[in-house]
């Protein structure tokens, strides 16, 4: 946990708040309802499937709404959720599918705005291993780079393995994050294909390293590689924090889904150029073409898709052990309340 700098009493009672929230294992009943003060841990701040959370403050709309937000950064989703439910951080933006995987591990989590309705995920293949790898169906065998153990894209990797006849064990996934690390990784053979996301995929294709064998980053490809839409990208949040602190939540779903609305109304290049500039590692052109690769996946209101849930739920039992004879209350694990009362 950061300690704030600022020595104000304010500043010290907050940090005391915060600390015994933490403690709390993420207990509400410290933290005021009025405070305001949000931390949320996103998997991966660079990531364009992410780059919802960093626009809206980039646009100001956290502060317009009046609502104090820290954005933090963990490189896959599956450590982020470590974050939220060990209490050191109030919101998660991260994959929607995270929220069924904790449920049956007794943990009550939800999205309370559904950033996308498709994955946003693409599996590339290395040139030089691209004659032995053309599908799925070729898993078997092959290393293939996840952003970590146990993420989304482990998730899917699995699926798509799975629905093509190669089951989980006869394969290996590797945990190379995304980047440069993804990068070097496909580069120096350790891994023959992998699953990432833009920006990556756009410096993979620019710098011939290899090519796109299954692309998720519109509701057509998420339909044909998933058989459904696949809400991903959220903002989740434990579910108890959720009911005590309403007032925090709406002024959060009001502020993103005037980003989501703002996205929809402007080019790649705009969208672009409210980011910070570091996030286009690979050239200003090549970082606004792979926004516009990622544009298809988000939805413009927030609101879950309504068969959404259920394809999650069926992709995830196909290989997870945990969900496989699980009964899991889909209901639970998502509300529209407060983005449809976002307008």
């Amino acid at each position: 946990m950061r300690t704030p700098l600022k020595l104000s009493a304010a500043a010290v009672t907050l940090a005391l708040t915060a600390t015994l929230t933490a403690c709390g294992g993420g207990s509400t009943s410290a933290v005021p309802e009025d405070d305001g003060s949000v931390k949320i841990m996103v998997g991966g701040l660079d990531k364009v499937i992410y780059l919802p959370a960093r626009l809206t403050q980039q646009l100001g709309y956290f502060e317009a709404e009046g609502v104090d937000v820290t954005l933090l950064t963990e490189p896959a989703g599956v450590q982020a959720t470590t974050s939220l439910v060990s209490g050191d951080v109030q919101g998660v933006v991260g994959f929607y599918d995270h929220t069924l995987d904790l449920q049956v591990k007794g943990k009550h989590v939800e999205s309370v705005v559904q950033l996308a309705h498709a994955p946003g995920e693409v599996e590339v293949v290395a040139n030089k291993a691209a004659d032995d790898l053309t599908s799925p169906k070729d898993f078997k065998g092959k290393k293939l780079g996840v952003t970590g153990l146990g993420s989304s894209t482990d998730f899917l990797t699995k699926y798509l393995g799975v629905k093509h006849g190669v089951q989980p064990q006869e394969f290996t996934p590797v945990a190379v994050g995304a980047g440069q690390t993804f990068l070097s990784a496909l580069q120096q053979g350790s891994i023959q294909g992998g699953m990432t996301t833009d920006p990556t995929v756009a410096q993979i294709v620019k710098k011939n390293l290899g090519k796109v064998l299954v692309d998720m980053r519109t509701p057509e490809g998420s339909k044909q590689a998933l058989g459904g839409p696949y809400p991903s990208s959220s903002l989740y949040m434990n579910t108890d924090w959720v009911n005590s602190h309403k007032d925090t939540v709406q002024k959060l779903a009001n502020a993103f889904v005037k980003t989501l609305k703002w996205m929809s109304t402007h080019t790649p290049e705009q969208i672009a150029a409210k980011m910070p500039s570091d996030y286009a590692e690979g050239g200003k052109e090549l970082y606004a073409q792979s926004i516009k690769d990622t544009l298809p996946m988000f939805t413009k209101d927030g609101v879950m898709p309504a068969d959404g849930p259920a394809t999650v739920e069926r992709v995830l039992k196909s290989f997870n052990p945990n969900l496989k004879n699980a009964t899991v209350d889909l209901n639970k694990t998502y509300t529209t309340e407060f983005v449809k009362k976002s307008g």
